[in-house]
This record gives structure tokens, sequence and C-alpha cells, in this order.
């Protein structure tokens, strides 16, 4: 959890921290922080990934609400699961395998987002349509969103390792 929160929110920290005193030198910035559509809605097998994310969530938003009135842009990428090496990396660093039976993206989808976020500033970036829509059902529902997500979530292909997040 420690290398997780390290990784997703202090490196978004420390980024942030170098750049945006050169965006307010300039005058003008765009900080882009990559978060998980996980980040506004946790699903099982993904609890310190998802708090780690939200975390991003959080500081983007106050980042956002102190810039607001200047040229310094802040926005958030949320991605579904990607195709990366991400399975790989679990099975490496967390000794097991997950699987995932919801939609998936491109890595190059998700940069052709990012291009686009570059180009036209907005605050919150979702790379697949549909999920934007998990974050506004999950807003309104939170009951109905356990059910969806739990057809669609993370399924366990190996036991439990030492590192599994908390249940």
């Amino acid at each position: 959890m420690q290398r997780m929160m390290d990784v997703n929110f202090m490196g978004t920290y420390y980024g942030a921290r170098a750049a945006l005193p050169l965006f307010r030198a300039q005058g003008h910035g765009h900080l882009i922080i990559m978060s998980s559509i996980v980040g506004q809605r946790g699903i099982a097998l993904m609890s310190g990934y998802s708090a780690t994310k939200a975390a991003q969530v959080g500081f983007a938003e106050s980042l956002r609400a102190e810039l607001t009135g200047s040229d310094i842009h802040v926005s958030l990428v949320y991605p579904i699961s990607t195709e990366t090496e991400f399975r790989h990396a679990m099975q490496r660093d967390y000794g097991h395998n997950v699987a995932g039976l919801g939609p998936k993206q491109s890595v190059d989808h998700v940069a052709a987002t990012v291009v686009d976020c570059i180009r036209r500033p907005r605050a919150e970036v979702y790379p697949h349509r549909a999920s934007k829509a998990l974050a506004v059902l999950n807003a309104l529902a939170p009951g109905l969103t356990d059910r969806v997500v739990r057809k669609y979530g993370r399924k366990r292909d190996a036991a439990p390792g030492p590192h599994d997040d908390v249940r």
C-alpha cells in the first residue's frame, strides 16, 4: 500500500509541486493528472489502488479551486481498464493474477484523449464515454452501482497473497 501511495499520489503531488511554480512564473500552464475511474468508484480487489486514485482526485479538485481565475488548468483523466503491463505487474509485485470482465481501451485511445485535453483544457476527461455514466450513477445511486460493478469488476484468479488489498 505504501508503494502504491508513493507512486500514485506522492508522484502526483511532487510533479505538481515542481510544475506549479514554473506555471505561476510564466502565467499559464496545464497540469494533467492521470487518475482512474476507480478513483471515483472503487471496485472489488482494488481498495488500495482506488484509495490512491481518489487521493489524486481530491488533490486535483483542490488545486483547481485554488487556481480558479488564473490561466493554469488542472485536468483529471479517468481511464478504465487499459491494455498495459498492469496485469503482469500485479503478478510480479503482489503474487496474484487479476482479470476484469468490463470494457477495456487501448493506450492509443487514452493518449488521443489526453492530446485533445491539451488542445482544449477541461476539468475532467473520460476516455471511455460510458465511464462518465458510471460516475454519475454512483453519485445518484451507490447501491445500484454496487451491483453493476460486482458484475463487471475484477475477479481473482489465484489465492490471496500477503499484499492483497484490505477487505
